[in-house]
């Protein structure tokens, strides 16, 4: 990477680069990790895990030039995280629950947001919050989740299941009110809290949202090519189609699985 930035000899692509250019690269390939495990691909794994160990090369050289921290730095502040957040293994806390253990972790979580906020210079007035940390470029439905879990860690949450699947059903009516209404602004807004109510039901269910839905989009996007390979085969176009005869084939594709 070093001869790669190298301003005389290198890449003029990678010279050119920056930390905000190649962020939305290290996403990428983030997911492409992801994609990998999903299909159980090990092959491909490896070769993605290569892809997003680069990435880390990358911002870590690029922050070497500025004489900010370099590769070595990277490795060993993450040692150290997992040493001082994992004193069951190494060193000699004993915890008596899984429950002990996990507000440990919490515990030690905070002191490192709080010690973030004061190596950033933070206003000494403001208050440190539980929310500290979580990114904000997250997909929504993974910052939803962690924010909701963030707030029931310090006891912000409702006990038991039921005022959740109220609070579903009481977004969806107000979702209702507002294109009614006719008012775009509200109904986005509405929706959003929808979408945020549906995300805390999925965690109160133990369930992973982003998990979730990816599932629903991947079983839709099965069907619908399934939809399509039959009216292919009945000569037939979907856009010339009726809701009953799309809803038939619908019903096919559905059966068929």
């Amino acid at each position: 990477m070093a001869r790669l930035r190298d301003p005389e000899r290198g890449c003029e692509w990678d010279v050119a680069q920056d930390f905000r250019t190649i962020a939305p690269y290290t996403i990428e390939e983030a997911y492409e990790v992801a994609d990998a495990i999903e299909r159980e691909d090990l092959d491909d794994l490896r070769d993605e895990l290569g892809d997003l160990l680069l990435q880390v090369v990358f911002h870590a050289r690029m922050a070497e030039e500025v004489d900010a921290f370099d590769f070595d730095d990277v490795a060993r502040a993450i040692v150290a995280k997992m040493i001082r957040r994992h004193p069951h293994v190494f060193g000699d806390a004993v915890f008596e629950s899984d429950a002990a253990r996990r507000l440990a972790w919490e515990t030690a979580k905070a002191r490192e947001r709080a010690a973030k906020a004061g190596r950033r210079g933070d206003d000494d007035a403001r208050v440190a919050s539980a929310l500290d940390g979580v990114a904000r470029n997250l997909p929504a439905l993974v910052r939803a989740d962690k924010i909701q879990r963030r707030a029931a860690g310090v006891g912000f949450d409702w006990p038991d299941i039921g005022p959740v699947r109220a609070k579903v059903d009481e977004e969806l009516d107000e979702v209702a009110e507002a294109a009614s209404a006719g008012d775009a602004d509200a109904l986005e807004e509405e929706l959003g809290d929808f979408l945020f109510s549906a995300v805390n039901l999925t965690r109160h269910h133990g369930i992973d949202p982003e998990r979730a839905l990816s599932r629903a989009t991947a079983k839709f996007a099965r069907r619908f090519r399934r939809v399509e390979s039959l009216a292919s085969a009945d000569d037939a176009a979907l856009d010339t189609m009726d809701l009953a005869a799309l809803d038939a084939l619908w019903e096919r594709a559905k059966r068929g699985e």
